[in-house]
């Protein structure tokens, strides 16, 4: 049998970490907590979509916490430090793409400490924040010297995203420019993307102001777009941008964007994805310069199915979990993880 595994959640990514945890041969679904009574005392199985696993859901924190397990995908909507504080003492290392990709000592001690008391490991890891955005800089990085600039930029259309009370509520879109720009959407942000810049700065060696500059536009529509969250109307929000920059003196040295549109008509100010289309980009500027785009995570508007971005998110998680299981107690970045490498497919095996 492999590594004992609990999912913590079963939304989008939760749903796809279960179904990637069912196809690696090192892992073994244990336990499942969910947030709806709803899905409590179900056959997990009948949640994601197969057949019956043999593992029933609970939203029992304690029956969780009891459970004989050696890793926790924790992927709510929203992280809880005191949850995965108590995730750790319990002795189960925790990976998960909510954050804690590079925190501060003052975030991380709580976290450390709880890990620490445990013998339990926790690592942030994703896609953007949490892989595309400071994992893959870094290991691209290494084809260049003298490093000017980096910049880590996606460029995504939310018509495929599937999850409208999220796209509407914290995102934001068919809400006022004024609400929107004082909404949650910038501060949930912040926490994982500052965190990336960081560990870019540190990394390459920038001397870059501790202070990460953050900035924040919109775009409003000039007719009615259809979208996952009904209809947006002219003057209503149907574009998004948030950039987070760190400089050495007024120069930037590492840039990270997310250029969030409902389509690319109708849009003021005029916004489009370029001929290049929905991809994340990364540049480095250096002895050479060069730029990569990476593309097939961004579904298209009108596919069926789990956007594929959320499903790389869950992979990201799953496949870390043999190396985070395997490591020392304590916090893990992945400037002190090893080579993690996707498992080949059961058939092919």
């Amino acid at each position: 049998m492999g590594l004992r595994v609990v999912q913590w959640a079963t939304g989008g990514v939760g749903v796809a970490a279960i179904n990637g945890v069912l196809e690696h041969p090192d892992l073994e679904l244990v336990g499942c907590w969910v947030h709806s009574p709803a899905k409590a005392g179900k056959d997990v199985g009948e949640i994601v979509g197969t057949a019956p696993l043999g593992v029933t859901a609970t939203d029992s924190v304690e029956e969780i916490l009891a459970l004989p397990a050696d890793a926790v995908i924790y992927a709510p909507l929203l992280p809880n430090p005191d949850e995965v504080a108590a995730l750790l003492r319990s002795g189960k290392n925790v990976v998960t793409p909510v954050g804690w990709f590079y925190p501060t000592d003052n975030q991380a001690a709580p976290l450390r400490a709880a890990a620490l008391a445990g013998n339990a490991t926790l690592h942030g890891t994703g896609i953007a924040p949490g892989g595309i955005s400071e994992k893959f800089p870094l290991l691209l990085s290494s084809m260049t010297t003298g490093v000017t600039f980096v910049r880590a930029e996606e460029f995504s259309d939310l018509r495929s995203y599937h999850a409208p009370d999220v796209v509407r509520h914290v995102m934001g879109f068919g809400d006022t420019p004024e609400r929107a720009l004082s909404g949650p959407m910038q501060k949930l942000l912040d926490g994982g993307f500052i965190q990336a810049v960081r560990m870019c700065v540190d990394t390459i060696g920038f001397n870059a102001d501790p202070q990460i500059r953050t900035r924040q536009e919109i775009a409003v529509a000039t007719a009615p777009i259809d979208s996952p969250i009904g209809t947006i109307a002219p003057g209503q929000v149907a574009g998004r941008r948030f950039h987070w920059e760190a400089l050495v003196g007024a120069e930037v040295v590492v840039r990270i964007t997310v250029n969030w549109l409902m389509g690319e008509e109708n849009l003021d100010p005029a916004w489009d994805f370029g001929p290049a289309g929905q991809r994340y980009e990364i540049e480095v500027c250096g002895n050479p310069d060069f730029t990569v785009s990476i593309n097939g995570f961004q579904s298209d508007a009108d596919e069926q199915g789990p956007e594929t971005g959320i499903v790389a998110t869950a992979a990201h998680c799953v496949n870390s979990i043999p190396a985070v299981c395997a490591a020392e107690p304590g916090l893990l970045n992945y400037l002190d993880m090893p080579l993690i490498s996707g498992r080949a497919a059961p058939r092919l095996r």
